[in-house]
C-alpha cells in the first residue's frame, strides 16, 4: 500500500492512566490522505490492542472524515487524532474552515457520495463538529465503544 512520503510522523502522547492513550498526525491534503489515514489508523490501533470491530468502524470513520475534509474544505492539511479514555475511543479530523453547518444529508439511490456522514452516525456512540481557531478550522469528532483487555 502507497504512503504519502509528505505525512508527519505520528506522534504520541501516552499519559499514566491505564486507559488514556493519544496519537495524532498531520497529512497533505492529497488523494492519498484517505488511505493513508486509515492505514496508520490501523497500525495505531493494532498496537493498542483495539478489539478487530472497533479498529475496523474507526478505519471506516477515518476515511470518510478525511474524505469529507478533502472535498468540502479548502484545507492544505488533514489532521487526525485518536484518543483512548476509559473505555471510549474518540476518532477525529480536523480540517480548515468552519465546518459542516447541518446534519448528514440524505442521498438519493442515484448518488456517488453523501453517505459519509450516515454511516459515522450508525457506527458511533456519538458525533459532532467543534470549530477551533476562530472558526478558520474545525474538528468533527465521533466516539466508539472500546472494551479490552490490559496488555
Amino acid at each position: 500500500m502507497a504512503s504519502s512520503f509528505h505525512a508527519q510522523p505520528l506522534e504520541r502522547s501516552d499519559t499514566t492512566a491505564p486507559w488514556s492513550a493519544r496519537a495524532h498526525f498531520l497529512l497533505p491534503a492529497v488523494e492519498t490522505a484517505v488511505s493513508e489515514a486509515r492505514r496508520r489508523t490501523r497500525s495505531q490501533l493494532c498496537e493498542w490492542r483495539t478489539p478487530e470491530d472497533t479498529s475496523d468502524n474507526a478505519q471506516l470513520i477515518v476515511s470518510e472524515l478525511v474524505t469529507n475534509a478533502l472535498r468540502h474544505t479548502t484545507s492544505r492539511s488533514v489532521g487526525c487524532e485518536l484518543r483512548v479514555s476509559g473505555t471510549l475511543l474518540r476518532v477525529a479530523v480536523l480540517g480548515e474552515g468552519a465546518g459542516p453547518r447541518r446534519g448528514p444529508a440524505v442521498a438519493t439511490d442515484e448518488d456517488e457520495g453523501g453517505r459519509g456522514l450516515l454511516l459515522v452516525v450508525a457506527l458511533s456512540l456519538g458525533w459532532g463538529v467543534r470549530p477551533t481557531d476562530a472558526g478558520r478550522r474545525h474538528v468533527v469528532w465521533a466516539d466508539l465503544p472500546l472494551q479490552h483487555e490490559p496488555a
